[in-house]
C-alpha cells in the first residue's frame, strides 16, 4: 500500500501549496478531505480494505472544522522523519498531526481531529512544544 496523506485545510492557503508540492516531490499521495467526508471513517478514507464508506457523509454544522490536519497512512520511520524534516525546512506548520493506526481507524475523521486537538491543547497547557 503507498504512503497517503489525509489532509484537510478548511482554505487553501500559500502553506497548502507549499505542503501539496513537497508531497508530490516525495511522491506521496494526497488524499484531500472535504467538509462532507469528515463523518466518514479514516480507514476508508486512508484506503484500508476491511473498512467501508459509512452512510453518513456529511458533515453536520455542529461537526466543522477550522483547522488543517493532517493523518498520516503507511510511513515508514524514516519517511515520516524526511517529510517532518522537508515540512520544518519549508515552513509548513501543520499543529494537528496524526498516524493511522489500528485504533483510529474505525473512527470517523472528525473523531480523530478532536482527539489530536483535545492532545494538542493538553500538551499546549503543559509548556511543552508543538
Amino acid at each position: 500500500m503507498k504512503e497517503t496523506v489525509l489532509y484537510y485545510t478548511p482554505q487553501p492557503t500559500k502553506q497548502s501549496r507549499t505542503l501539496k508540492g513537497i508531497l508530490v516531490r516525495m511522491g506521496i499521495r494526497i488524499r484531500n478531505i472535504s467538509p462532507q467526508q469528515v463523518n466518514q471513517t479514516v480507514g476508508m478514507l486512508a484506503g484500508v480494505p476491511e473498512f467501508e464508506e459509512k452512510a453518513d457523509t456529511v458533515a453536520s454544522p455542529s461537526q466543522s472544522i477550522s483547522e488543517e490536519v493532517l493523518v498520516l497512512h503507511q510511513f515508514s520511520e524514516q519517511r515520516l522523519d524526511a517529510l517532518l524534516l522537508s515540512l520544518r525546512k519549508a515552513n509548513v506548520r501543520i499543529a494537528l498531526k496524526a498516524i493511522v493506526t489500528e485504533q483510529n481507524c474505525g473512527w470517523t475523521f472528525y473523531q480523530l481531529y478532536e482527539e489530536i486537538r483535545q492532545e494538542h491543547e493538553k500538551m499546549h497547557q503543559n509548556g511543552e512544544p508543538n
